[in-house]
């Protein structure tokens, strides 16, 4: 779905992106993870086109995403962590901007609304709305369009416990064969049983790029334990209850996945972690 080439990005004082390469399949819903500064929101923002590359392409379903063609625009929604809606009710937004999406569905978008509990269309006045709220109806919008790519940048940013727990939910419930969501996050936890695919960029490279079934088949995650040795384990952390820690999985045995645990130990231990899964950071999936 998703074909990134050679990819060339910096801002005036910092290079984000040199001869950057990936491509996504579509059908899954993607974990991008990184810390600060490592690209992921400048990532996303180059997959839609919204910033040009210096150098490379992107291309998604065949087409040139910096041509920003109608055709191309119509099939992808950004939710950036950043937004803003205008002071109109919700009847009204959607006029204006559903006949932009041809597979927009007014039924969708109600169901999706009844998700985060939110009242009936007619009654929403965007300017009235709380920015939890705004998010629950930008996101229920953005889901309601069909687009086959669905970005999503820090999503659960601003929502309230409840949410987060619905937030869940209302995703899984709107996923079909033909459609691709990519999550960047820092808020794991909120997301780590939705994810599917896990992606982990750090200083222009792919530290991670595999599914969540292949990650957990070959590493085991154990929690809460007090007898691991740390000689045994790829990554090891305190917790309350004892210790975290990521280990081989020789005996094929079921775990959890927990991203965070996950996450720092591919940063703590990248050449380990990036050999199990062969990536030469120019990864096809």
């Amino acid at each position: 779905m998703i074909k990134i080439e050679n990819l060339t990005f910096r801002y005036k004082r910092k290079a984000i992106f040199s001869d950057f390469s990936m491509n996504l399949s579509g059908g899954k819903i993607y974990g991008l993870l990184g810390k600060n500064g490592a690209g992921k929101s400048t990532l996303l923002y180059l997959m839609t086109g919204l910033l040009q590359p210096q150098k490379g392409k992107i291309y998604f379903k065949g087409e040139n995403v910096s041509k920003r063609y109608p055709s191309t625009l119509q099939d992808i929604f950004i939710v950036s962590e950043e937004f803003s809606l205008p002071n109109i009710p919700l009847q009204r937004y959607i006029k204006l901007n559903s006949p932009f999406y041809p597979n927009f569905s007014n039924e969708q978008l109600v169901e999706n609304l009844k998700h985060f509990e939110l009242d009936s269309i007619k009654d929403i006045n965007l300017g009235a709305l709380s920015m939890g709220q705004k998010k629950k109806v930008f996101m229920s919008f953005a889901l309601a369009s069909n687009t086959s790519l669905l970005i999503m940048d820090e999503p659960t940013n601003g929502l309230d416990i409840p949410g987060k727990s619905q937030f869940k939910k209302f995703i899984a419930s709107n996923m079909t064969d033909e459609r691709s969501v990519i999550i960047s996050t820092h808020q794991v936890q909120d997301v780590e049983k939705l994810i599917e695919h896990i992606i982990i960029l750090e200083n222009n490279k792919t530290l991670l790029n595999a599914s969540a079934d292949d990650i957990c088949d070959k590493l085991y995650f154990a929690t809460g334990v007090r007898d691991v040795k740390e000689e045994d384990a790829l990554y090891i952390s305190p917790s309350i209850q004892g210790y975290n820690a990521l280990l081989m999985n020789k005996d094929n045995n079921e775990s959890l996945l927990n991203l965070e645990t996950l996450f720092n130990a591919t940063l703590s231990n990248s050449e380990r972690i990036t050999s199990l899964f062969h990536l030469n950071n120019n990864p096809n999936i």
